[in-house]
């Protein structure tokens, strides 16, 4: 962009100042999202790394000021710092954005809440010590998946990755996936007794997968493997249309297309409803959803990684109410607005330390056995009898725990298996690689982008799953992972043509 300035009445260093002279200088272009940015970014610093967690800090209550409560305060507010630049980049880091709003939700705001209280979710049975440890360990593994990030940064770009044929969405293969997706909604809904459990509550939904066989105590591959194949090729089915339509004016003109994405939208609605499924899964299924539907929306983008500060420490701890029947729900009686937060489910600090309890106790490190069962999760214990449990499981009945239903946050799934030099190294290893999908995300997922670009709809999928992933268990999380996999490559192809694409 230039502008004809006139220098007939003054003069600039390095041009010249004779009257009436026209010179074409370069202006820099007006953008307002720019002064958006620095406009909010002030006060959005500020409220999530200071005032937020001093207004944490100074609530009453009975928890000890030590070490791990000042480390714990550090971690929230270097999470703050991280969460703001995300909102505030003019780039959708969609990865890395779920990974620090994660952090500042999971492992900082709510462990801050906690330890002010003296309250917890799940007991920590250690001394204070591994508590301490487990804090600043959590804050190691954020530097160094900040290195991952910085590491990422430095790979030069390659002409030749852009030269790469971008996956694409198969036309015939999505109404393989769209069939198979009402084929295993189906039997799902057949196996749980029909469409009315699943919109009754969680603890019915549980009771009906024990009735139909599906859950045994000494292995759950059975209920996984019908309840993922019945949830999961029906979400990917309706993002992929969900996507279809946003992005090609032919698609909205089909009526064909139209219908199959309300049936689809419908299927979603029985089997995939917050009521029948846990909130982390909801939380999947809308943020990949929303994201789907704004590909595009740098404002978008930042408004939803705000507001889910809003939802994760607010709405969030409330929203349990599908939980259980009306004769075993227990509405909690609070004292302080912080309590929903140590009462809840925000235990993966906590369970952290226990883990490193557990370790020390004399179980000792695991050297890549737990992840090697949670990849291997469909293998059946009587082919595997030694095969690992949960180690959210494992480590709840350590500890005696009635509810073994117990988290376990990536730093201790690699930390039990790999110890602290393996835990650093696989944060890491997940920084860099957050960031080198974001980057060609970035770069691919544009105005321009043909409808059937996989990328733009794989990675919001894998953005809200995240969520499932860095709360943990890993070996719970895998058989959607596994399924969701085989969905993906079951619709991508690399040919460019407009023959087997979306149009």
């Amino acid at each position: 962009m230039t502008q004809q300035i006139d220098r007939g009445t003054s003069s600039t260093p390095g041009t010249s100042s004779e009257p009436g002279r026209q010179v074409a200088v370069a202006v820099p272009p007006f953008r307002p999202r720019t002064l958006l940015s620095r406009a909010l970014s002030v006060p959005l610093v500020l409220g999530f790394a200071v005032f937020l967690p001093l207004l944490v800090l100074v609530q009453p209550g009975t928890g000890l000021h030590d070490s791990a409560l000042w480390l714990q305060l550090a971690l929230t507010m270097y999470a703050g710092i991280r969460l703001s630049a995300m909102i505030l980049s003019s780039r959708r880091k969609l990865l890395a954005g779920s990974f620090w709003l994660f952090v500042y939700m999971a492992m900082g705001v709510a462990p801050l809440a906690q330890a002010v209280l003296g309250r917890t979710p799940t007991p920590v049975v250690g001394a204070r010590t591994d508590l301490t440890e487990a804090v600043a360990l959590v804050l190691i593994g954020c530097v160094a998946f900040d290195i991952g990030t910085l590491l990422a940064r430095q790979r030069p770009e390659r002409k030749r990755e852009d030269k790469l044929r971008p996956a694409l969405v198969h036309r015939r293969r999505l109404y393989l996936l769209t069939l198979l997706a009402f084929l295993g909604s189906a039997l799902l809904v057949v196996k749980l007794g029909g469409p009315t459990v699943f919109f009754t509550s969680r603890q019915e939904i549980i009771s009906s997968v024990q009735e139909a066989g599906l859950s045994q105590a000494d292995s759950q591959a059975g209920q996984a493997i019908v309840r993922g194949f019945g949830t999961v090729p029906a979400l990917i089915a309706w993002l992929a249309y969900t996507r279809w339509l946003v992005t090609s004016r032919r698609a909205r003109r089909s009526v064909v297309i139209i219908a199959v994405w309300g049936a689809l939208a419908a299927l979603n609605a029985v089997v995939n409803n917050p009521i029948s499924n846990p909130r982390f899964w909801f939380l999947t299924v809308l943020f990949s959803l929303l994201f789907t539907v704004f590909p595009v929306s740098a404002a978008f983008y930042r408004v939803a990684l705000s507001l889910g500060v809003i939802v994760a420490l607010v709405v969030f701890p409330f929203a349990d109410r599908f939980r259980y029947d009306d004769a075993n729900f227990r509405p909690v009686q609070t004292t302080s607005p912080l309590e929903p937060l140590a009462l809840k489910d925000y235990d993966q600090v906590g369970m952290f330390a226990n883990t490193i309890t557990y370790v020390r106790s004399g179980s000792g490190h695991t050297f890549g056995r737990q992840i090697a069962g949670s990849v291997l999760f469909a293998v059946p214990r009587s082919v595997w009898p030694d095969k690992p449990m949960d180690t959210g499981v494992m480590v709840g009945q350590w500890m005696g725990a009635t509810n073994t239903n117990l988290s376990s946050p990536v730093w201790a799934e690699l930390w039990i298996d790999f110890g602290p030099v393996g835990m650093v190294a696989g944060f890491v290893a997940m920084g860099y690689a957050a960031a080198r999908v974001d980057r060609r995300y970035a770069r691919r997922a544009v105005r321009s982008a043909r409808p059937g670009s996989l990328i733009a709809l794989a990675v919001p999928l894998v953005a809200g799953y995240s969520f499932i992933l860095l709360r943990g268990p890993l070996l719970q999380a895998s058989g959607r992972v596994a399924i969701a996999v085989f969905c993906i490559a079951l619709i991508t192809t690399f040919r460019q043509d407009r023959a087997p694409g979306l149009r």
